[in-house]
């Protein structure tokens, strides 16, 4: 699977952009603010229906504009797929397979799968729970079909549940319809704890040698993952903090709620762990994804990553290149010297300046002779 072309249209700071990319690896070098990140994050944005900043489609028009178009080629077994998503300012988002509208973002599963790695993820470990969650959820939802349909009834119960503890604040007699609200959440609830524990278990099976290898093996990696509520305890759970729920006017527990914990040899990096240990760990949990993505799927996706070299020190920058020469990858960069320093083969180059690309320049070989 890969991505052949990627066309725009009124999409951040592109006028109109065409590009044709390189099976492998594809540079996009240039100053900070010019519009590199833009077009990965056109890329993910086509593939997932998700900006990957959790930007609001208006935002991502360009301005003045009232909408925008991103047109995307890929071939996977043999077969070409054309990707459209067409963004409006005061209307949802449409999206097409090969000119045919589909509806839900779970129609676009499975044709092309990514990995996109940003600075901000190296933080994965020490921000909040909810960063945590987010990239359990963007994960499982791009391998499993189900998960983002349960996941999306999921989050429509627990807001409806929660706006109904707020208007029984005033119209107390509405707490009889709470029970109708609770069932569904149970019925959606379960299902997710249920793969989200099987998805943590698959994880630590990839991420524990990565890890290893990455700290000359002095360093052991485990992901616990801490629901909110077991499967098992969650309708009773639920039952015990109803009047605090009540009087809170919000869902307390559930999978909403769900954390990730980081062990390194016994101790939970998220509190006591180095930054230099988040970051490694972070590293490890980005690359792993890579590999239970292909694991799953049965073929590498797309790494997007977007300027981490220059946030990790030189024996993680070749260990992250060494582990990406097999994979269709798009960077961002500022300049190429990391590249030509570690030997790293490049298939093209593009150079952004002010929402331009430039030039690109074909099978750039890095490697010293």
């Amino acid at each position: 699977m890969y991505i052949e072309s990627v066309q725009l249209k009124n999409f951040r700071n592109y006028e109109t952009l065409e590009l044709n990319l390189d099976r492998e690896t594809n540079i996009f070098y240039g100053d900070n603010a010019q519009g590199k990140t833009n077009i990965l994050e056109s890329v993910y944005l086509c593939g997932t229906t998700k900006s990957h900043k959790g930007s609001k489609d208006r935002e991502m028009i360009r301005f003045g504009q009232e909408d925008a178009h991103i047109r995307m080629m890929v071939k996977k077994d043999g077969l070409s797929y054309k990707l459209d998503m067409h963004l409006r300012k005061n209307k949802a988002k449409g999206a097409a397979v090969n000119g045919l509208p589909v509806k839900k973002a779970r129609e676009l599963f499975g044709i092309v799968n990514l990995v996109f790695f940003s600075p901000e993820d190296l933080n994965i470990i020490k921000n909040g729970p909810g960063e945590r969650r987010r990239f359990l959820d963007l994960e499982l939802c791009q391998l499993d079909q189900i998960y983002l349909s349960d996941l999306a009834g999921y989050n429509h119960i627990v807001n409806q549940r929660n706006r109904l503890l707020k208007d029984m604040y005033a119209n107390p007699a509405l707490k009889d319809t709470l029970d109708v609200w609770d069932h569904q959440m149970l019925r959606y609830g379960k299902k997710l704890i249920r793969k989200r524990q099987t998805f943590v278990e698959e994880l630590n099976e990839i991420i524990c040698d990565i890890h290893k290898n990455l700290t000359g093996g002095e360093e052991l990696l485990q992901v616990i993952y801490e629901p909110s509520a077991q499967e098992e305890n969650f309708e009773e759970l639920l039952c015990r903090n109803r009047d605090r729920d009540i009087r809170m006017k919000m869902t307390s527990s559930g999978p909403h709620r769900d954390d990730l914990c980081f062990l390194v040899n016994g101790i939970d990096i998220r509190k006591y762990g180095s930054q230099g240990q988040q970051r490694t760990a972070a590293l490890s949990l980005k690359l792993s994804e890579i590999y239970l993505v292909k694991k799953k799927i049965g073929d590498t996706p797309v790494l997007l990553l977007d300027d981490v070299l220059s946030e990790l020190d030189s024996s993680r920058q070749t260990y992250l290149l060494d582990s990406i020469h097999d994979i269709q990858t798009l960077i961002t960069c500022t300049g190429l010297d990391d590249f030509v320093n570690h030997q790293f083969h490049i298939n093209k180059v593009f150079r952004v300046v002010k929402g331009e690309v430039f030039n690109p320049v074909k099978k750039v070989n890095c490697k010293q002779q």
